[in-house]
């Protein structure tokens, strides 16, 4: 089994509001104690499983974890790199952290492409999550069209200089800062990158991490996959070396599905 704890990461991007948020989570904190592979995994701290509600139902989520007692790891969708002002329709990572919110997602490509945000954006809303002591979730891909161009590695590594240009020295790291792969032309798509291809993406990324920082924050930090990942392709991602688990979307919403990918997921770390 690889040392670094798996992450299936559920986002549910602007879908589920409270009342849905609250069954949900208690459909899937009863699953995972129903089902003693998932649950002894959760409970060993072998594997982590996390859910990504809209901004609204937080506050609800984390009450239904609390009140079925959950291994359940919670996270935001985005956050401003302010903590309070006039920016209407923001939200700041302060607000999430009071929500009780232990990681958000910074700079996926749904807000790079359809909302315009630019690396600059980004690397402000890292260096303030890493203040606040929310663990981020830094997303980075490439587009079809940078693919077909034989763009993709450069296109990732001017991504991940411009998140990580602030930030210091390799003890950043410790807060647990993910990174997710999601190439642009697999999400909610029904495509997915080849697992070959999706491993060497990732370990790029494992190498760029080594070359700007060191060996020890390149074996640490967690490397998911992002893109029409399902239960059925669950397993070959997560037998490969340096994939770390998955950010998952639609199929995510699903309690079914969902469990689905985690116990496939599971059977090819075994």
């Amino acid at each position: 089994m690889k040392k670094r704890i798996p992450f299936f990461a559920g986002n549910w991007k602007m879908n589920k509001g409270p009342s849905e948020t609250e069954r949900f989570v208690k459909e899937l904190a009863t699953a995972i104690v129903g089902d003693e592979a998932v649950f002894g995994a959760v409970k060993a701290n072998e594997i982590e499983i996390g859910v990504f509600p809209p901004f609204v139902s937080l506050e609800r989520a984390k009450s239904a974890i609390e009140s079925a007692n959950a291994l359940i790891s919670l996270g935001a969708q985005n956050m401003h790199w302010e903590d309070s002002g006039a920016f209407t329709g923001e939200v700041s990572g302060t607000m999430i952290k009071e929500t009780g919110c232990q990681y958000v997602i910074l700079g996926h490509s749904e807000r790079r492409h359809i909302f315009g945000e630019t690396d600059d954006m980004i690397e402000m809303k890292m260096r303030k999550a890493i203040a606040l002591g929310i663990k981020p979730v830094l997303c980075v891909g490439e587009t079809l069209e940078e693919r077909d161009k034989g763009m993709t590695e450069s296109v990732v590594e001017g991504q991940l200089k411009e998140a990580f240009k602030a930030l210091g020295t390799p003890q950043t790291f410790e807060i647990g800062i993910v990174i997710a792969y999601e190439p642009v032309w697999a999400i909610g798509t029904g495509r997915k990158a080849s697992d070959e291809d999706a491993q060497r993406v990732c370990a790029f990324i494992r190498s760029f991490l080594e070359s700007n920082f060191d060996s020890h924050v390149a074996q640490a930090v967690r490397i998911l996959y992002g893109g029409s990942v399902k239960p059925d392709n669950a397993m070959g991602l997560m037998s490969q070396q340096d994939i770390d688990g998955a950010l998952i979307g639609g199929a995510s919403l699903d309690v079914s599905s969902f469990i689905g990918i985690i116990k496939n997921g599971m059977a090819s770390n075994a």
